[in-house]
């Protein structure tokens, strides 16, 4: 078959492809890369111009401050509609998100028109932040999500103008505009299914064979790693850790290191944190999202979301991550065990990376993908 990625945000798609391909599909990803992250795609639609270019840049930001307009979208969309006759006849087409050209709605909605007309069948994953889940989670009936820190205080509004964007009339008609033209949606995992409930779940997909396991090795210090991305700090519950660390620094200053890193690429990121044991992902989930399940496969025990659902979902007895919550003396305390406990990081790390082989095999999540496109 011929498959059509559309968006990419966490490598999932590139780990989809990979799978596929095993199949001997051919698969194509039309995507931005998602900004300094800089996600390998077949055809990049990231804006050049008014992204690097110091004079478009400063152009851009006058026209967004005067008039609201931002070229960046503009130039994506327009990069996307070159690309169109590239984009026929694919068997299947799947959308990251249902704004997954990252352009205006009203542009988006004219660009997948013509993607669903000139191609097979359509499919939607949420894997992210999407109408539907902001939605959801801005009911507030969880005991808490990513939206918690604004539930609490509303003046981190502007924190949060990504996510609320999906709740503006625009994108909630683009979502809706997408459901009527694909054949199922799909969810990646338990933050997404707990809004979704009656949405297929496929687990995201890891490359286990490019993603070598080490078994952690303790010497003099055990070794802390966090990296923090300035646009989800508040929704990934950053400074829990940051205050949780400076506790620890104090408690435990000759048995550790700590390795922080901010907004890398990707292939930098994922090289930074090898040589730690542990590593701080986020504090708001249920489950784990696509940076900690990377982590997960290369041994490391990982601070994030691994609730009750989450060993219920898989039936799992013993952890295979540590739940993160948004109480720092509740991260002091598991850190400090870990750090007393050596031995306890070596088997979580080793459990962990049964687990992502079990659930997250790129080849068997990929077949999973196959099962339903087929179906349907």
């Amino acid at each position: 078959m011929r498959i059509l990625l559309i968006g990419e945000y966490s490598r999932l798609h590139n780990s989809l492809k990979e799978g596929l391909e095993s199949f001997n599909h051919e698969v194509k990803i039309i995507g931005t890369g998602d900004s300094f992250k800089q996600f390998p795609v077949d055809y990049s639609i990231s804006p050049k111009y008014f992204f690097s270019n110091r004079f478009c840049v400063f152009l851009n930001k006058v026209l967004f401050k005067i008039f609201h307009i931002d070229l960046q979208l503009l130039e994506k969309g327009i990069r996307f509609w070159f690309f169109l006759p590239k984009l026929k006849n694919y068997d299947i087409v799947q959308l990251i998100n249902s704004n997954a050209i990252e352009t205006y709605p009203f542009l988006s909605k004219y660009l997948l028109k013509k993607i669903f007309n000139q191609n097979g069948k359509s499919f939607l994953l949420v894997c992210g932040e999407d109408t539907p889940i902001i939605d959801f989670l801005m009911r507030d009936t969880l005991k808490y999500s990513i939206m918690t820190p604004l539930l609490k205080n509303s003046k981190l509004k502007s924190d949060y103008r990504f996510s609320l964007k999906y709740m503006k009339d625009s994108y909630r008609n683009l979502f809706d505009f997408v459901s009527l033209n694909v054949l199922e949606i799909i969810v990646s995992d338990l933050d997404y299914k707990i809004p979704l409930p009656e949405k297929k779940l496929i687990p995201n997909p890891i490359n286990t064979t490019k993603i070598s396991f080490e078994s952690l090795i303790i010497n003099e210090r055990i070794i802390i790693f966090i990296g923090i991305n300035k646009g989800s700090y508040i929704k990934k519950g950053s400074l829990f850790f940051e205050e949780a660390l400076e506790i620890i620094k104090e408690k435990y200053k000759a048995k550790i290191e700590i390795i922080t890193v901010e907004s890398v690429p990707y292939n930098e990121y994922i090289t930074l944190y090898n040589k730690a044991h542990v590593v701080l992902d986020q504090v708001y989930g249920y489950d784990q999202g696509y940076n900690a399940l990377e982590a997960m496969a290369k041994g490391k025990v990982v601070f994030t979301g691994a609730e009750k659902e989450f060993m219920e979902y898989y039936n799992l007895g013993e952890r295979v991550a540590i739940n993160a919550l948004p109480d720092v003396n509740y991260l002091v305390d598991e850190l400090s065990f870990l750090i007393e406990n050596p031995e306890e990081i070596i088997a979580i790390g080793k459990r962990a990376r049964a687990f992502i082989e079990k659930e997250h095999n790129y080849i068997k999540i990929a077949e999973k993908y196959l099962e339903i496109w087929n179906k349907n």
